[in-house]
């Protein structure tokens, strides 16, 4: 038998914002450089289509994601790949309810979807394959490691009980103290001031060039380049900043600063140049 993930409306916002972000990208490094930086374009493309090509396998998998019951093993579906965890490697079958503190070490994850190895503080590394995670997930501990699901019918968590012999523990996140799930990074209000200064920066500088550059017949090509450069370092720093956040509070913070100057300068250079 076959279930669904809970429904989500991720993969389709990932979906769009992917491929705005992605053709405006491309697009940018292609016209902002003419054939004599070649090379330079080059380099640039490279980790462009190779993100790309990432980012879609991720939209495919959260597109197709379902969770299917045999006789014999529960099979996650993911994209062209096939995970299948038999009966007999479950150990234990977990209910985790409330907000879990998690970050990525290879993943993936915005609203509605996350794919990826994550860590969960207070419960141990785990393989998510899921969509909205943020109030219940599911962890099965195999003797393959733990893995995080999503379906949208608990009567897929009653069958796998049943079938592997297994009782399904329940843990409240919000029971568990704070110096074993530390502080989540969606709690702390500094960190959210730097997130939302960062995007009103890189939201003006862009809005800035899609008014001012087509009214400057003599623009340089080059500008477009920067808004490139600060789209992308926006999105690195944004993604790393969340896994060193655990880690290093005041070192997420400087990331979030340097995006923040990086996009500063970027803007004020494009008005000295369009607008001086």
């Amino acid at each position: 038998m076959t279930y669904n993930a809970k429904k989500s409306n991720g993969p389709l916002l990932g979906l769009i914002t992917g491929f705005i972000v992605f053709s405006f990208i491309i697009w940018g490094i292609n016209f902002s450089l003419d054939d004599t930086a070649t090379m330079l374009k080059i380099l640039l493309y490279i980790p462009a289509f190779l993100f790309m090509g990432m980012f879609i396998f991720i939209i495919i998998s959260a597109f197709s994601l379902k969770y299917q019951l045999t006789n014999e093993s529960l099979i996650i579906n993911i994209g062209i790949k096939k995970i299948e965890l038999k009966f007999e490697d479950i150990n234990e079958i977990v209910h985790i309810k409330g907000k879990s503190n998690l970050f990525s070490i290879m993943g993936v994850s915005w609203t509605g979807v996350i794919i990826g190895i994550y860590i969960i503080k207070g419960i141990g590394s785990a393989k998510m394959f899921g969509t909205n995670y943020e109030e219940e997930i599911i962890y099965l501990k195999t003797n393959a490691g733990l893995y995080g699901i999503t379906p949208e019918d608990f009567d897929l968590v009653n069958k796998l009980a049943e079938k592997t012999s297994r009782t399904i523990q329940i843990i409240n996140m919000d029971d568990i103290p704070i110096e074993e799930k530390g502080k989540s990074i969606n709690e702390d209000s500094f960190y959210k001031i730097l997130y939302n200064v960062n995007l009103a920066f890189l939201i003006t500088f862009a809005s800035y060039l899609a008014v001012f550059f087509p009214l400057t017949p003599d623009a340089p090509n080059i500008i477009i380049l920067l808004l490139v450069l600060a789209i992308a370092l926006f999105f690195f720093n944004i993604g790393n900043a969340g896994r060193l956040y655990q880690f290093s509070q005041q070192g997420s913070y400087f990331m979030l600063i340097i995006s923040i100057v990086v996009t500063g300068i970027f803007l004020i250079l494009s008005f000295a140049e369009l607008t001086l």
